[in-house]
């Protein structure tokens, strides 16, 4: 397929969503950008902001599956993965499959299972394949886990470890909506809107894995120049250097921040990355991979802030 045809297939996808999804465009496109570099997201907002209405729109304008788990504090991870099943008919154990065998699996407040149920992921994140009982089994392509996390409620709730936040490529946030786009919203629903009925909106299919497919190709061809590369690490180091970090971004956090760069150049139609385009997803694709010091949070220090101020003290490359 032709790789313009596929951008603006991709394109199209964003005003699509937006049939049914109001004012979130950046979120929408954070996630076009994980499914060209196969990558996952955590999607962060209070209660009530349309994350999950949010997946279903772009699994049904991209024509893929998509699943949703609850997470919640008695799951087990074979209700992630799935389990084998005994046939009293056939005497044999037949493997049924979990909820992790889709192309778009939203991980409703992943934070709210033990670590040992968020650890099943792993495998499935990293390698695209789940194994049972010894035995790997592929996940279909294009897989993504886009997980979801509540940030004011934290009873109950289990942190991600580090090592599980770096497998996410992009960390969006959902804020609440500006008011006249909650005034659009509340009109919808006076016209008829159902959120469980995205046909009924006119959501339809635009885009498939065909598009996908041939965006990727496509991103893999886009150039670096040396200056953006160097430019890409001096704002990681820079971030482990900060007197208000515990851990800093990791090499894996820059392989991120370049992957999502080049993914964003070619939706822009360039071919090329330039040092906006990493601004651009810095903050997205480091956020959630930087600890502050206790002392620092408590003085009202963050993650976004402190990469205000990297990008604003890295030389940028001309």
């Amino acid at each position: 397929m032709d790789a313009d045809a596929a951008r603006q297939a991709l394109v199209a996808l964003r005003a699509e969503v937006g049939k049914a999804v109001v004012g979130n465009d950046p979120v929408v496109t954070g996630l076009i950008i994980a499914l060209l570099c196969r990558g996952h997201v955590l999607l962060e907002g209070v209660p009530g902001v349309a994350k999950t209405l949010l997946v279903r729109t772009v699994a049904t304008a991209l024509d893929t599956s998509t699943a949703r788990l609850q997470f919640t504090p008695d799951l087990m991870p074979g209700d992630v993965t799935g389990s084998l099943v005994y046939d009293p008919h056939t005497a044999e154990f037949s493997f049924r499959e979990g909820p992790v065998f889709t192309n778009l699996l939203l991980a409703d407040e992943i934070n709210r299972t033990p670590p040992k149920t968020q650890s099943a992921l792993l495998e499935a994140m990293e390698e695209r394949q789940v194994s049972v009982e010894g035995r790997p089994r592929p996940l279909p392509d294009p897989f993504i886990v886009i997980a979801t996390q509540n940030p004011v409620e934290y009873e109950g709730t289990y942190p991600l470890p580090e090592a599980q936040l770096d497998r996410f490529l992009l960390k969006l946030t959902m804020p609440a909506p500006a008011r006249e786009d909650e005034i659009g919203i509340l009109r919808r629903h006076v016209e008829g809107f159902d959120p469980r009925d995205l046909g009924a909106a006119g959501v339809r299919a635009v885009a498939g894995a065909e598009h996908l497919a041939a965006g990727r190709a496509a991103v893999r061809a886009v150039t670096v120049a040396p200056e953006v590369l160097g430019y890409i690490v001096d704002v990681c180091r820079a971030t482990r250097t900060a007197p208000s970090v515990r851990l800093g971004v990791s090499p894996r956090g820059a392989t991120a921040l370049l992957a999502a760069a080049r993914a964003w150049a070619w939706l822009s139609g360039r071919g090329y990355v330039t040092p906006d385009d990493v601004k651009a997803l810095a903050r997205p694709a480091l956020r959630h991979r930087i600890e502050l010091r206790p002392e620092a949070e408590l003085e009202g220090a963050t993650a976004d802030g402190l990469l205000e101020r990297v990008l604003a003290t890295v030389p940028v490359p001309r």
